[in-house]
């Protein structure tokens, strides 16, 4: 019962900083420094790792695909049909997503928690700004801008892995593989893919900056925040994937 409502606490502590994030900023020129910054810190800086992973993660799904589809009554371009919509519908916003929130949750959960005992925050609420706003708008902001973008990166490079494994290995020529794309090309499963994407760029923004913004304690308190809130957002990611893809594709 006491794990119910402390739950339930922590619920209702995460919408009020949300509700206490989502207003208009005091100073717009520094919310949009801030927002380049972020892009920066939270965006660009993790562009050469998604692309590394999505690049292998795709020659490693054409891989796979065509040592299990080796009967030769079977159309070759299948492969590429699959690993299309592996990449596409799941890989790439989910597994990145997962990666990122990684990343991105601990950098930030440790970035404002580090605030937070060393009593910047305080300074900042003393000084009449309003800190939620100031330290986490921009973050928001700039993951559910800018991800959207490197998830299609990693679409593109995913499928572009695929073909260059089936090239080096053999297992599917290039004629094949651009047919198996082309089957079934259905532009909704980029939008749903998309959708997905913003919803869990807001969960890597937001619940890293609620572990990091309330953490109480000293550098090890910090610690566990960043543990705690990777583990929460890729928990979140993973059941809203579901109910994502349960309301869009079903």
């Amino acid at each position: 019962m006491r794990i119910i409502i402390r739950f339930l606490e922590e619920i209702g502590s995460y919408v009020l900083l949300l509700k206490k994030t989502f207003v208009k900023p005091q100073n717009i020129r520094v919310f949009w420094e801030h927002y380049f910054r972020e892009l920066d810190d939270i965006g660009l800086k993790t562009t050469g790792l998604i692309s590394f992973i999505s690049f292998f993660i795709g020659g490693v799904v054409v891989i796979q695909t065509a040592l299990n589809l080796d009967n030769p009554l079977i159309d070759p371009s299948l492969i590429g049909f699959a690993a299309k919509q592996s990449v596409v519908l799941e890989f790439a916003p989910t597994l990145s997503s997962v990666i990122l929130s990684g990343i991105v949750g601990s950098y930030i959960a440790s970035t404002i928690g580090t605030m937070r005992i060393t009593e910047q925050i305080d300074a900042l609420d003393v000084m009449g700004v309003n800190s939620a706003n100031f330290l986490i708008l921009p973050k928001i902001l700039a993951a559910v801008t800018f991800y959207p973008f490197l998830i299609l990166l990693s679409m593109f490079l995913g499928v572009f892995g695929g073909w260059v494994a089936g090239l080096v290995t053999g297992l599917v020529s290039t004629p094949d593989y651009i047919e198996g794309i082309r089957i079934g090309f259905d532009p909704f499963h980029f939008e749903y893919s998309i959708i997905k994407t913003i919803v869990f760029a807001f969960l890597i923004a937001t619940i890293p900056s609620f572990f990091g913004y309330y953490v109480k304690g000293g550098a090890l308190e910090v610690g566990r925040a960043s543990t705690k809130a990777v583990i929460w957002t890729s928990v979140m990611i993973v059941f809203w994937n579901y109910i994502i893809t349960q309301i869009m594709l079903s």
